[in-house]
């Protein structure tokens, strides 16, 4: 049976992130992606120019549509920008009982731009949050649900991601691509505890995606079936590798994408 996975996301005109970025993760990872937008944005690798929220009643339909005819596996949910797009998705949400739901709390884009309205926030954890398997902010994202400061070290990324998990999310996973030094350390916080991983920081510019990225890769290991344990640790050597590749890409003049097919494109030629 062909896994498939649903990413309800906004669109990035430039193709970096959002949507363009969870159909090309879920290609690369071989999962059949299917999509409801949330917004369309205009926006380039240099930053957001604009964002059109789509209706909170067309974002439904688009979930209904989807969950009548595709045997979704897993679902991705990505930028939200208004209280009415989460109180609509977490009512689509209902179309898909036992179905993972990977929860990316998209509120800043990497250019800085706000990408969700501020009165959201406290809808976004008390109606989505409970309802999804898995939540991943970054950390000013993980600072920003609970209204304090981003961590700075290990022990205080466990002590937030387990004050998430209180709030009702399944299990969270707060991002160390933020801070400091060689490592990028991300923490794990499940019903069964707590798993650290970590790689070698990338240096590269070329970072717009990576979190879309990786929620969708997360959601992709899901819908073929793996724990969340292998699927979390999977994404995180995607993503790494996705990075470790991004400058063999040249696409805009800001913060170039991550390079999604790096294992299925073939390597440029050196001149």
């Amino acid at each position: 049976m062909t896994a498939i996975a649903l990413t309800i996301a906004g669109s990035d005109s430039s193709g970096g992130a959002g949507i363009q970025a969870d159909l090309k993760t879920f290609s690369a990872l071989g999962v059949y992606g299917a999509s409801a937008i949330t917004a369309l944005t205009a926006q380039n690798t240099i930053g957001v120019e604009a964002v059109h929220a789509v209706p909170p009643d067309f974002i439904l339909k688009q979930i209904e549509a989807v969950a009548r005819d595709l045997d979704v596996g897993a679902v991705k949910i990505g930028m939200l920008a208004t209280r009415g797009l989460i109180e609509a998705v977490a009512k689509g949400l209902g179309c898909f009982p036992g179905v993972p739901v990977v929860l990316d709390p998209v509120m800043v884009a990497a250019s800085g731009d706000s990408l969700l309205d501020e009165d959201a926030i406290e809808t976004l954890r008390a109606v989505l949050m409970p309802r999804a398997s898995l939540i991943t902010p970054n950390l000013p994202e993980a600072a920003k649900l609970l209204g304090e400061s981003p961590a700075r070290n290990e022990a205080e990324m466990s002590a937030q991601a387990e004050a998430l998990r209180r709030q009702g999310a399944g299990a969270v996973l707060v991002k160390g691509g933020h801070g400091e030094g060689e490592k990028a350390v991300d923490i794990l916080v499940d019903a069964t505890g707590e798993l650290r991983l970590e790689a070698s920081r990338v240096k590269t510019a070329n970072t717009h995606g990576t979190g879309c990225t990786l929620s969708s890769a997360i959601a992709a290991e899901l819908a073929k079936g793996a724990s969340l344990r292998e699927a979390v640790v999977a994404a995180k050597a995607y993503v790494t590798a996705a990075l470790e590749a991004a400058d063999q890409l040249r696409i805009g003049k800001g913060r170039g994408p991550v390079h999604h097919f790096h294992a299925l494109w073939p390597r440029p030629s050196k001149r």
